[in-house]
C-alpha cells in the first residue's frame, strides 16, 4: 500500500512538471495534438500505479518522451504554417457578414444546437445580432456583432480616458494582506482607522477588497452551523 501510495506522489509530480515544461492550458483550449498527449500520459501513469511488479521506468521514460515530443510538434509549428494547419486545422467562419454559412457548418459537423450554445458562450442570445462568427481550431467560437448591436464603449461616446485600476483583496479570511495594500498603495493605518468607523474588526472579515481609489467591499464571516 505505501508503495503504491509512494509511486502514484512519484508519479503525479512527474505529471505536472511534464505538463508544467508543455505549458499547456485548460482541456477545452487543447489542440487536438495536445490533447492526445495528455490522455495519452494519464492513460500510461495508471500502469505503474495499479500494479507494482511493473517498473516505475515503464511509465516515466514514455510520458517523458511524449513530452520531448510534444515540445518538438510545438517547435516545428511555431516554424511551419503548414504543418498547423495540417496538425491543427484553421479557424472557419460559421457566421460571416450576417448570413450563416452552412457549408461550414456541415463540414464542422455542427448541428444547430452547437452554434446556439457556442453563440451563448460568447453573451449573444440573438443570432440576427452577428456579424462574424468564428470556430477556433481548439472549439471555442469568437462573435464579432453588428455595429447596432455592440456595447457602447467610452471611445464610441468619446469620453476622457481614465486610469483603470483592479480592486486587490486587502483582508483574506480575518488577515490583512500587507503585500496588496501596499501595491494599492495604502496603509495598514488607514485600514484599521476605516474598519473603526464601520465598527468591524479585522477578523471578522471573511473578504475585504480595495482599489488606489480607497473603494472597498467588505464581506464578513458567516456563522456556519
Amino acid at each position: 500500500m505505501i508503495i503504491s501510495l509512494i509511486r502514484a506522489i512519484i508519479l503525479y509530480t512527474l505529471i505536472i512538471f511534464a505538463i508544467r515544461l508543455m505549458g499547456k492550458r485548460q482541456i477545452g483550449e487543447l489542440q487536438p495534438g495536445e490533447l492526445a498527449i495528455t490522455i495519452l500520459i494519464s492513460n500510461i501513469a495508471v500502469l505503474p500505479i495499479e500494479d507494482i511488479n511493473v517498473p516505475l521506468a515503464l511509465g516515466a521514460v514514455p510520458i517523458l518522451t511524449l513530452v520531448c515530443f510534444e515540445l518538438l510538434i510545438s517547435i516545428l509549428n511555431m516554424k511551419s504554417s503548414k504543418l498547423r494547419t495540417i496538425l491543427s486545422g484553421k479557424p472557419m467562419f460559421v457566421i460571416q457578414n450576417g448570413k450563416i454559412n452552412q457549408k461550414a457548418i456541415k463540414a464542422l459537423r455542427f448541428t444547430i444546437d452547437d452554434l446556439m450554445e457556442g453563440l451563448r458562450s460568447c453573451e449573444v442570445f440573438d443570432i440576427s445580432q452577428v456579424a462574424y462568427a468564428i470556430v477556433e481550431t481548439n472549439g471555442s467560437m469568437s462573435v464579432i456583432k453588428k455595429f447596432q448591436s455592440q456595447n457602447v464603449t467610452a471611445q464610441m461616446l468619446e469620453l476622457k480616458d481614465q486610469p483603470t485600476t483592479i480592486p486587490l483583496v486587502i483582508v483574506s479570511d480575518g488577515k490583512i494582506v500587507d503585500d496588496n495594500l501596499k501595491e494599492m498603495g495604502l496603509t495598514k493605518k488607514w485600514l484599521l482607522n476605516e474598519l473603526q468607523q464601520e465598527n468591524i474588526n479585522e477578523k471578522d472579515i471573511f473578504i475585504m477588497t480595495s482599489d488606489p481609489n480607497k473603494n472597498t467591499f467588505i464581506s464578513l464571516k458567516e456563522q456556519v452551523k
